[in-house]
């Protein structure tokens, strides 16, 4: 532990508080030792450690240091997202020199044509919006004025200015103001302008068409007045942080400000957070290569970097890192090829057009056409590999769609357990379609993008960006990457569909990322240091190594060695204010309770394992106040829901997958009123990132260990490569079991929230106690081993009693 006393006084100034929670201080002084070091913490720290008030004291007092000049803070929950915000402005609040803060949303939630739903019903947001900046780019463009700059559609490509100015601001200025309500039809702003956000912008309502004074042709392309206003401004924002409490600023903040400056709230946004000391967004923008490049001024050797929520780093990452493309927008991009090519033999004048467009990229014709033909062949393969497996799974399905089973379908190309080349690609090689063709598909794309829009047709394309993914199909490891065909329970009309299992099936292509630890171990080497944090992160030697901190401490030939450290922290709140119990069932495996829809009726006799079950679980419900019960699946917290409706005298709710707007009417049912239980899964929304505080929850229990389907295809895949990597003898630990034990102790860990809170925590089944077979206590905190009481349901009754009374 390092010496407090020489660093407290160099921390106090940003600590927001009289006094340190118990471990707070130590919290700030080890990550403030590791940023000095240039290194990472790695920390686990429960609700009451205050993490989020020791990452940001932390942080501030290293930006007074020469070594950092942003802390970048990044969380995949919003409600954890608010919290730093609160306390970043209850930090400057006593500051006389406050730090300078923004949060960061998507572009939907800022686009105020987007969010007054002003676009087509079939045009995304995000989309649409590209589409009016490259317009508004080309039309603010200079070279009117025969100046040399470069084109408007590279700076949309790269999503950066050059450092020549290659726009006009006064023909920027022209066209903000063209979009604004003639004099006699506005009366008072507000009246026949579009508003959002509770702002009115001085612009019509309606998307403008450019003036045609700027424009050649018939056809005047629509453009954004709010992108325009920012060029106009030279690429500059017209709000600052004063338009936020304390310096902090939130889209609740920059978004109206915006809109009244008629300036576009994304790019304000974009350019606050380029002078920002604390930037605060969500995982997508730090580790989504598509969204990354929104932080690109601000990501270097002088970041310091706080990753909330660390235990889902794995989880998420391997999601944005994973490439999906669908069987309808592989079609798009095969139409989009097969537009210019027939626009290219109508004559020969279009198709000198089409070359000369296509010439400027250096793309010939013959390999537009060329690839083409590989999209319609992946197509037919699709569909082909798609009603084989249909075939070897449903008898008859051709004739009769019913039959299909309601739920997504994984079809793996190549044997999860094997590293060798997928099916698609094996085809691609057969038919002659090799390297050289996947690895061009990117660039024919954006060449035909670029043709499609010099010559004026009609469409959107998406060939440039189906191009890129399909490179990527080629170009990936089969160790690290399994490719599969999905199919997604998706109904839709007969009529509306190609083939037949497209009435039940939306199809597409994955290309799976099994191992993030490589992508994750780049992007922690590239910054200056930092905190990753978590109120479940043990045991930390796993998560050092999945995270990649491992790679770094260790270095190698070419790298020298990181500084990487390790913290944990118990539950600082009174212990007697809790009772803690893993209860000694026989493990509640498939094998052992059987098939809930087999059982008998109330009353009468079940197997073993159930009977036990069913007694631990009555005692728990029976606790006073709001009980949460954890299942490892829906089905088995239908089942417990059923039994205890029979046998507590208490209100039974029973949670499901459903959507997020029902979730939250079911959570309020289970606030209001006298206590009741809550039954779901231990992998549904009401386990973690709730916060049940005050007398919201008085118990929770966790049933079993909530593994993942084992025997999925990616599951198989993951835990080969964590073989590869970690070694066999840990793979199936390192890849399934820690992180299914942190989901269980995300659940237990809601019921104690505060000071004054008293509740009992169980985790339910044999494998959470010492010494059983494929026992996963090791896998707990020495810190919770300690506080938690092996029992058998036999004595739950009296144990809750006793407790109970006492409280």
């Amino acid at each position: 532990m390092p010496d407090s006393t020489g660093t407290e006084r160099d921390w106090q100034e940003y600590f927001a508080f009289d006094e340190p929670y118990p471990n707070q201080a130590d919290a700030i002084e080890r990550a403030i030792e590791a940023g000095e070091a240039e290194g990472y913490l790695a920390m686990e720290g429960p609700c009451g450690t205050g993490k989020t008030m020791a990452a940001l004291t932390a942080g501030g007092t290293l930006l007074e240091t020469d070594r950092y000049d942003t802390i970048v803070v990044v969380t995949p929950v919003k409600q954890q997202l608010q919290q730093f915000v609160e306390d970043l402005r209850v930090m400057n609040a006593g500051l006389d020199d406050p730090l300078d803060g923004i949060a960061l949303v998507g572009k939907p939630d800022l686009c105020p044509y987007g969010r007054e739903g002003v676009f087509p019903d079939d045009a995304g947001t995000h989309d649409r919006c590209e589409d009016l900046r490259e317009n508004t780019a080309r039309l603010v463009e200079a070279d009117a004025q025969g100046t040399d700059h470069a084109p408007a559609s590279a700076a949309i490509e790269a999503e950066l200015g050059d450092d020549e100015q290659w726009w006009d601001p006064q023909v920027a200025s022209d066209l903000a103001a063209a979009a604004r309500p003639e004099a006699r039809d506005q009366r008072t702003l507000g009246e026949g302008t579009l508003s959002t956000g509770g702002a009115d912008s001085p612009y019509r309502p309606s998307q403008p068409a450019a003036p045609e004074e700027l424009v050649d042709g018939d056809d005047p392309p629509l453009y954004c007045p709010f992108e325009a206003d920012w060029y106009a401004r030279d690429t500059g924002s017209p709000i600052d942080f004063s338009v936020g409490e304390h310096s902090v600023v939130t889209a609740e903040d920059y978004l109206p400000a915006a809109v009244e400056y008629g300036t576009c709230p994304h790019r304000a946004m974009g350019v606050m957070l380029e002078s920002a000391d604390v930037v605060i967004g969500n995982y997508n923008h730090l580790f989504d290569p598509r969204t990354r490049p929104l932080l690109s001024e601000v990501l270097g050797e002088d970041t310091f970097v706080v990753v909330d929520e660390a235990h889902r780093l794995e989880e998420r990452v391997r999601d944005l890192l994973s490439d999906r493309v669908g069987k309808q927008t592989l079609k798009q991009a095969r139409n989009d090829l097969n537009l210019l090519a027939q626009r290219a033999r109508q004559t020969d004048d279009h198709r000198q057009q089409v070359q000369e467009v296509l010439d400027t990229r250096e793309v010939p014709l013959e390999a537009v056409e060329r690839a083409q033909q590989f999209y319609d062949g992946v197509l037919d393969w699709l569909d082909s590999r798609i009603e084989r497996y249909l075939d070897d799974e449903f008898d008859g399905w051709r004739t009769d769609t019913d039959g299909l089973s309601e739920h997504d379908h994984e079809i793996p190309l190549r044997d999860p357990e094997t590293v060798e080349r997928d099916e698609l690609t094996e085809w691609a090689e057969r038919e002659g379609y090799d390297g050289g063709l996947w690895r061009s598909l990117s660039k024919i794309g954006a060449a035909v993008e670029d043709a499609i829009d010099t010559l004026g047709l009609t469409r959107s394309p998406v060939c440039a960006a189906v191009g890129a993914i399909m490179g990527q199909w080629w170009e990936r490891d089969h160790a690290g990457f399994l490719r599969e065909i999905e199919l997604e329970h998706a109904p839709a009309d007969h009529g509306s569909v190609d083939a037949n299992y497209e009435a039940t099936y939306t199809p597409g292509l994955l290309c799976y990322n099994c191992m993030p630890s490589t992508a994750l171990r780049n992007v922690f080497d590239g910054l200056g240091g930092g905190v990753l944090m978590s109120a479940t992160l043990e045991p930390l030697d796993v998560f050092t190594h999945v995270s990649g901190l491992e790679f770094l401490r260790e270095g190698g030939k070419d790298r020298d060695p990181r500084y990487v450290r390790e913290a944990t922290y118990g539950l600082s709140f009174p212990a007697e204010n809790r009772a803690s119990y893993l209860v000694d069932c026989r493990p509640f495996t498939a094998r052992n309770r059987g098939e809930p829809e087999t059982m008998r009726p109330l009353g009468e006799n079940w197997n073993p394992t159930r009977d036990e079950y069913a007694h631990a679980l009555r005692e728990l419900a029976r606790s006073p106040g709001n009980v949460l019960i954890a299942m490892p699946n829906y089905r088995e917290a239908a089942w417990t829901g059923a039994y205890l409706a029979e046998t507590i005298d208490k209100r039974v709710l029973v949670d499901e997958s459903s959507s997020n707007e029902e979730t939250d009417r079911r959570k309020q049912r289970f606030y209001d009123g006298a206590g009741k239980v809550m039954v779901t899964s231990t992998r549904g929304t009401l386990t973690e990132g709730v916060d049940y505080d005050g007398e919201k929850l008085s118990t929770c229990a966790v049933v079993g260990i909530p593994l993942v389907n084992i025997g999925s295809p990616r599951v198989r895949a993951v835990q080969r490569a964590y073989g590869d990597a970690f070694g066999e003898d840990v793979a199936f630990e390192y890849a399934l079991t820690v992180p299914a034990v942190r989901r269980a102790r995300q659940a237990i860990g809601r019921v104690i929230r505060g000071t004054e809170e008293v509740g009992v925590r169980a985790l339910v089944g044999r494998r959470y106690c010492p010494g059983a077979r494929h026992s996963v206590y090791e896998f707990l905190p020495e810190n919770e081993r300690e506080e938690f009481t092996r029992m058998t349901p036999d004595f739950l009754a009296d144990q809750l009693s006793l407790f109970w009374d006492a409280h």
